[in-house]
């Protein structure tokens, strides 16, 4: 399919829309109306409304797969903080999917890409587990805590920060990367200081 400025236009807007009300509150006519068309116009450009939401979660999984592959060549030392950056940047690359892929997962079960979705979120949480145990063997993380448990937390932080994360001038998406990383890794404990 050959992408064109109303592809796009139509990405966009579902893509708002579906992170707002869900894949299966979003009705054909709600995207038609957000881009000024009539309804069976939508048509011309994806052949359904499933057909929007798999190329917008498709999309992000494989820009995520991309970025984890190369995060996965830095030195293990560096990774942790790679992968929280990296997720953030393909939040911010792709509007709305991450939002989109946490709030719709029994929905998309029912989209024909459902087991290359499937397939992505298992080499991304794989990638995680990874690093998460490296850290561990290596003694860089506590080993008293399951790596799952990390695993959880940390992902989810990652992810739920989308909801409220503005980068601003002085705290941008590698700022605030840094950040998160050092408060699971350092905690929120004040340094103390020896008089």
């Amino acid at each position: 399919m050959e992408w064109s400025d109303r592809h796009t236009l139509i990405f966009e807007t579902a893509a708002e829309l579906f992170a707002a009300k869900g894949i299966a509150g979003t009705s054909v006519r709600d995207i038609a109306d957000g881009v000024g068309v009539l309804s069976g116009s939508l048509y011309h450009y994806f052949e359904s409304k499933d057909a929007i939401a798999d190329a917008i979660i498709t999309r992000y999984l494989e820009d995520l797969e991309k970025r984890y592959a190369e995060v996965l060549q830095l030195p293990e030392q560096e990774r942790l903080h790679a992968l929280v950056h990296q997720s953030l940047l393909a939040s911010e690359a792709n509007p709305h999917a991450s939002e989109i892929y946490q709030n719709n997962a029994s929905y998309m079960k029912n989209l024909s890409g459902y087991p290359m979705i499937r397939d992505a979120a298992k080499v991304s949480r794989q990638v995680w587990m990874q690093i998460i145990d490296e850290g561990i063997a290596s003694g860089r993380f506590r080993s008293d805590l399951p790596s799952v448990t990390i695993y959880g937390l940390l992902r989810d932080a990652v992810w739920l920060s989308q909801r409220w994360f503005t980068p601003t001038p002085d705290v941008d998406r590698s700022v605030f990367a840094d950040q998160l990383v050092s408060v699971f890794v350092d905690g929120i404990g004040s340094p103390v200081h020896a008089d």
